[in-house]
């Protein structure tokens, strides 16, 4: 059964000490004017790769996704089982993506740009010459060609996508029936209040110096900002349901992106500054009418007389109220906080949200509503 149009949309509010989480061209933290004043800003890319790579650290292999220029190279490497030596498999990878019209790299073996798959896709394709490979080898390059061009190795890229892929979706410019149309977005993670740039200059002591031998062995400055930051993202549930095929599955991947979403932090120097933090509050809504970003709560800085995470979480809270009374809310909206339940801010967010829950219970119940509604 296809759902209706279904909306989760996912607001977050999380400190950072410290850091450099996404670097612009000039090796400083990404920032970004909003309100008048200068913000601190993580890009969407940056968030979604973080996230991505959360996935990762306990999805199977099989299940997971990767982007790269050399997916000849991974083609060739799996055709590997087949029994064909490496210089075979090179060729024999090179003639099956040759119908698809990929453009070639500047370094050989590379596709001209970055393509996103599924590690099972790929498998999928090896499965097309696995018991005739060794003939198709055997062929010249003309014959080659030739004999694999009406394969469906197209047709395995179109199907089957890993949850990743479904979500984050698919470009391929010169190949629109490769597209994947994306099932989430992720806006750009903003501070709630004005951000200056700050430097740390440092220096490295040369261990092997002697008593004689003064100064630093290298000396260097790097940009970093502190903030607390709203971030936004939203999954079309019904897209993610058309990417995947299986409605059951989708719910599990929405699962899975709020979780991780929720837990994942840019890497960018994070041996230097060790900002691993997690979300002071997560609020995940179901809506039937369209996403709602609730950024515009944050147009005035704040300025934390309080503390600038309970006053954003008032500003949110505030944010919210006024634009479900205007436009409406959603279906179903749950929210997981660490602030103090009779404080201002834990107060504010139980009068317009309901009682604050753990998040696993969090992931239970949207699962759970999401479920309702499929069977409904």
């Amino acid at each position: 059964m296809t759902l209706a149009r279904t909306y989760v949309d996912i607001h977050i509010l999380q400190t950072v000490p410290p850091a450099n989480l996404n670097r612009d061209d000039q090796g400083n933290p990404k920032e970004a004017y909003f309100g008048g004043v200068r913000r601190a800003r993580v890009s969407s890319q940056a968030w979604k790769r973080a996230t991505r790579m959360e996935f990762a650290s306990h999805q199977p292999e099989g299940d997971q996704g990767t982007r790269t220029k050399r997916i000849a190279a991974e083609l060739a490497t799996r055709l590997g089982r087949t029994g064909l030596d490496a210089e075979q498999a090179q060729r024999l990878a090179t003639a099956l993506l040759t119908p698809l019209g990929v453009k070639p790299g500047k370094k050989a073996g590379d596709t001209a740009y970055l393509l996103f798959y599924g590690h099972r896709q790929v498998e999928d394709i090896v499965d097309l010459v696995a018991n005739d490979a060794k003939d198709l080898v055997a062929l010249d390059d003309t014959a080659l060609v030739e004999a694999v061009k009406n394969l469906p190795v197209a047709d395995r890229l179109r199907t089957g996508h890993p949850m990743d892929v479904a979500l984050f979706g698919r470009m391929v410019a010169d190949i629109p029936s490769l597209n994947v149309d994306a099932a989430t977005q992720v806006a750009h993670a903003l501070s709630t209040h004005a951000v200056e740039l700050e430097f740390d200059y440092y220096t490295a002591v040369d261990d092997r110096n002697t008593a004689e031998e003064t100064g630093a062995g290298m000396i260097g400055t790097i940009g970093f900002n502190s903030a607390t930051l709203y971030r936004y993202a939203t999954i079309g549930l019904h897209q993610l349901e058309a990417n995947l095929g299986d409605p059951d599955a989708a719910i599990q991947a929405v699962r899975l992106f709020v979780q991780d979403f929720a837990r994942a932090v840019p890497s960018g120097h994070q041996n230097t500054f060790a900002h691993r933090t997690l979300p002071s509050l997560v609020a995940a809504a179901i809506r039937g009418d369209q996403p709602v970003n609730l950024v515009s709560a944050f147009e005035e800085p704040v300025l934390g007389t309080d503390g600038i995470a309970a006053d954003s979480a008032i500003r949110l809270a505030g944010e919210y109220a006024r634009v479900t009374q205007a436009w409406g809310g959603p279906q179903h909206i749950d929210v997981c906080h660490t602030f103090d339940t009779k404080s201002p801010a834990g107060m504010q967010l139980a009068e317009v949200f309901g009682d604050q829950k753990p998040f696993p219970a969090l992931l239970t119940d949207l699962t759970g509503r999401l479920e309702a509604r499929k069977n409904a």
